[in-house]
């Protein structure tokens, strides 16, 4: 798949309008009920999702991976990893709006659906991809192999934060 198309600002809100009603719909339709787990985590959605996500526009990222996250079936380890995304892109958001408590709540929910969905336990790591695509019976690891780096990033700004909060 080609670089997907980046919107013209992040959506924070309270501080940039929302973006028009339906700007994400070709991207958000690329996933749908009936799909498998390999079609879904490999549509436009879920790749343009990882693409916002690390860019920075974590509102838009919600956005486009919600449709795979419903479209996976309930209990399953595809669900559970995509609903940390969605997590891990609220906390990030919640960040940019200045609510470090959230965030790390969003964070510590972020950590628990992945640790769930990769069966790996108590550390994430170099194993997520691979455990979330074996998981998954993909057979080949997931591209989330800068995932991780992003959550520390997230749990440790909303620590300061919240350390600059108790200390003014």
């Amino acid at each position: 798949m080609s670089a997907p198309a980046r919107p013209p600002y992040a959506y924070i809100p309270g501080k940039t309008p929302r973006h028009a009603e339906g700007f994400f719909d070709a991207i958000r339709n690329t996933a749908q009920l009936g799909m498998g787990p390999r079609a879904l985590l490999g549509s436009a959605a879920f790749e343009t999702g990882l693409a916002y996500l690390h860019a920075g526009f974590n509102w838009e990222a919600h956005e486009v991976f919600e449709p795979v996250w419903m479209a996976l079936p309930a209990g399953s380890a595809g669900r559970d990893f995509v609903q940390g995304l969605i997590q891990l892109a609220n906390a990030r958001l919640k960040l940019e709006m200045g609510r470090p408590r959230a965030a790390a709540r969003l964070c510590a929910m972020t950590r628990g659906h992945w640790q769930g969905a990769a069966g790996l336990g108590q550390g994430l790591g170099q194993g997520l991809g691979q455990g979330l695509g074996q998981g998954l019976g993909l057979g080949v690891a997931l591209p989330v192999d800068r995932l991780d780096h992003l959550l520390v990033d997230a749990e440790n700004r909303a620590a300061e934060m919240l350390n600059m909060q108790k200390n003014a």
